[in-house]
């Protein structure tokens, strides 16, 4: 058991690095460790999406301490969509933080307008979860 904990630290170090603002690659490391079948899928899945949520929330983090610390006076084009969309949908916005490009926006913007924590866990969890659960389908 001990011998499977770097590989699942690494693969939750993937995760949360591909969830911040960082760019990184969970999903093929993800698919490749299944494929080799040395550890059950669970732990694989389950590393790696919670590595990606502490990511998403570290995001959302960090638009709840910047909208105080350092207000913004304009949102860059990829903030601006985020915010109207979060604004018109609320929360549930976020199972869609998953997504390449738009996520980490949603993550932050979530934040900066100070969307109940408990619920944005939620929905971040959920929205990552679900992605790594379908690829990993071929292998349940």
């Amino acid at each position: 058991m001990f011998d499977a904990l770097p590989t699942l630290w690494g693969l939750f170090g993937s995760g949360f690095i591909s969830s911040t603002l960082l760019p990184g690659g969970s999903e093929l490391l993800l698919l490749y460790l299944l494929d080799q079948g040395a550890y059950p899928l669970w732990q694989l899945v389950g590393a790696v999406t919670m590595g990606n949520v502490l990511g998403g929330l570290v995001t959302w983090g960090m638009g709840y301490w910047i909208r105080y610390r350092f207000p913004l006076r304009a949102l860059s084009k990829r903030q601006q969509q985020a915010h109207d969309r979060i604004q018109r949908y609320g929360a549930p916005m976020l199972l869609l933080s998953w997504l390449p490009l738009i996520g980490d926006p949603l993550c932050f913007i979530s934040g900066w307008l100070k969307q109940r924590f408990w619920l944005a866990l939620l929905c971040i969890g959920l929205g990552k979860a679900g992605r790594y659960l379908l690829l990993s389908i071929p292998w349940m």
